[in-house]
């Protein structure tokens, strides 16, 4: 058999071990990203022949990936959602990596002894959080939106300006001093920055006004056409030596939010590419990052620049940044637990690596060292911290399960509700749902039958209904239907509010 025929056959079962190693950790409240790595170090291991050792390529393809990934975040990001917590997310995302780099920096310089420019760039490589690790632990989580959103929002914007501090730290390591010093430096990420959003925001803004206006021949080429302009802003981006990750973000999020032909298809599309490029990144990554090249000293410094980052920095970079906010304690406390590091680090410790800096092998092995311990550390806990800190909803567990099938043509979506068991959904009729004007309940499907109800059909648990609304109405229809499972036919009057802690109603909260 060819050895391309063959490439291909290993290619596919690893992707099915991937996807397997997804479920698993799903069960076992481990990020599926870091198994990937596990796996990609196996790989390296028992696949000699097809290992993985070329550090240029691994930086080249892995910031392809992060596009992909930035790509897929932006386009199933909420502006209605993340708007309230911008300001919040944007200053974790500035301020707060900027404080990072500084600590870890020090930390780094006075008590590991590595070279001023190599302890910056330690700080550089580990300040940004990874949306994709901690999503992935926490979508059985029902955190309030507020603090679910600015996690996601502090996960999306970080990368840029992490990135372009990271190119300037190597090119420091190498001698190259910036021009005009830390000022120029400063500005010259500000004017990166903002280059990159405009761009997006130009790019994200064309797309729309095309895949509005041209008919495309097959519905398929919808998600394609979409990944292509965010894929565009970013080659701009580079071309034009403004920060790429910034513009691939916002134009996904101006793509995302927009009313497109095909929306739902092309989330899903983008979800399972965000997916693959999400296996293939991380364990090409694994495979890089080989157990027998990581030493003692790799290991000791990994661990200690976690325990630094994660008991002391990480904490005092949240409190300077949420402080403005009035956050309550208990979320500055979540948000400081919850700050994942994953696939970026490893990524952005291609760069210097690449370069061939003075240590960099050790800052690659440290840093690999980091998230995998670190992670596997945090991960599993994050569920049990946040239950501890009285910030998961006990009713949200009752909440309907909605699944969309848009009628694009109509300009109105399907809905599929599941009512779950011990949802106060049960017991109510049609009338007393109040949908709003338009939205009917066309069908129930209830112990393998199925039919039309009228006005006084009550509704029962594990019933399955189809609900057609008008586009427009949907979130209240959503909305209205998540209060009354939590609350009841009366819920309006009780005070409960999609999005925020309910009242307690008499449902015991465990810690189990």
């Amino acid at each position: 058999m060819p050895s391309l025929d063959i490439a291909v056959l290993l290619g596919a079962v690893v992707i099915l071990l991937a996807i397997g190693a997804a479920r698993l950790g799903s069960r076992l409240g481990m990020p599926a990203l870091l198994l990937f790595l596990v796996l990609g170090m196996a790989l390296g291991q028992t696949l000699p022949g097809y290992g993985f050792q070329n550090a240029e390529l691994a930086h080249d393809l892995g910031f392809i990936a992060l596009a992909v990934i930035l790509a897929e975040g932006g386009l199933t990001t909420k502006w209605d959602d993340i708007k309230p917590v911008l300001g919040l997310a944007g200053l974790l995302a500035t301020v707060g990596v900027v404080l990072s780099i500084g600590l870890v920096g020090l930390f780094g310089y006075f008590v590991l002894g590595l070279p001023r420019s190599v302890a910056f760039l330690v700080g550089a490589v580990t300040a940004p959080t990874d949306s994709a690790a901690v999503f992935s632990v926490l979508r059985s989580v029902p955190l309030p939106h507020r603090l679910r959103a600015v996690l996601e929002g502090e996960s999306g914007l970080n990368d840029a300006p992490t990135v372009l501090l990271v190119a300037a730290g190597t090119e420091f390591a190498l001698g190259i001093s910036p021009r005009g010093g830390i000022p120029g430096l400063v500005g010259l990420v500000v004017v990166e920055l903002v280059g990159g959003i405009l761009v997006g925001l130009f790019v994200g803004w064309v797309g729309v006004q095309f895949l509005r206006r041209v008919a495309l021949p097959a519905a398929g080429l919808y998600p394609l056409a979409v990944m292509a302009w965010t894929l565009t802003a970013y080659g701009l981006s580079v071309v034009g030596h403004v920060s790429a990750f910034a513009a691939v973000y916002v134009c996904a999020m101006v793509l995302g939010n927009a009313r497109l032909p095909h929306r739902h298809p092309t989330r899903s599309f983008a979800e399972g590419l965000g997916w693959v490029a999400q296996i293939g990144l991380f364990i090409m990554l694994g495979m890089l990052a080989t157990p027998e090249r990581i030493d003692s000293v790799a290991v000791r410094d990994g661990v200690l620049v976690g325990v630094f980052l994660t008991f002391v920095v990480r904490p005092i970079a949240v409190v300077a940044c949420a402080v403005w906010f009035r956050m309550p304690w208990r979320q500055q406390a979540f948000l400081s637990w919850a700050g994942l590091r994953g696939a970026v680090p490893i990524i952005l410790a291609t760069v210097p690596l690449v370069a061939s800096i003075p240590q960099s092998g050790l800052l690659f092995d440290l840093v690999v060292v980091f998230v995998v311990v670190f992670t596997a550390l945090q991960a599993p806990t994050l569920g049990w911290v946040a239950r501890r800190l009285g910030l998961v909803d006990p009713l949200a567990a009752t909440d309907a399960d909605v699944e969309v099938a848009p009628l694009e043509h109509e300009d109105a979506d399907l809905l599929r509700i599941t009512v779950p068991p011990h949802s106060r959904l049960a017991g109510v009729t049609i009338r007393e749902l109040r949908l709003p004007p338009n939205a009917v309940v066309a069908l129930i499907i209830r112990d393998g039958g199925s039919f039309s109800p009228d006005g006084h059909t009550a509704l029962q648990a594990r019933d399955a209904l189809l609900i057609v609304t008008p586009a427009q109405h949907r979130a209240a229809v959503e909305d209205r239907l998540t209060q009354i499972g939590r609350g009841g036919r009366l819920a309006h009057w009780r005070g409960i509010r999609v999005g925020e802690a309910a009242p307690d109603l008499g449902v015991e909260q465990s810690d189990e």
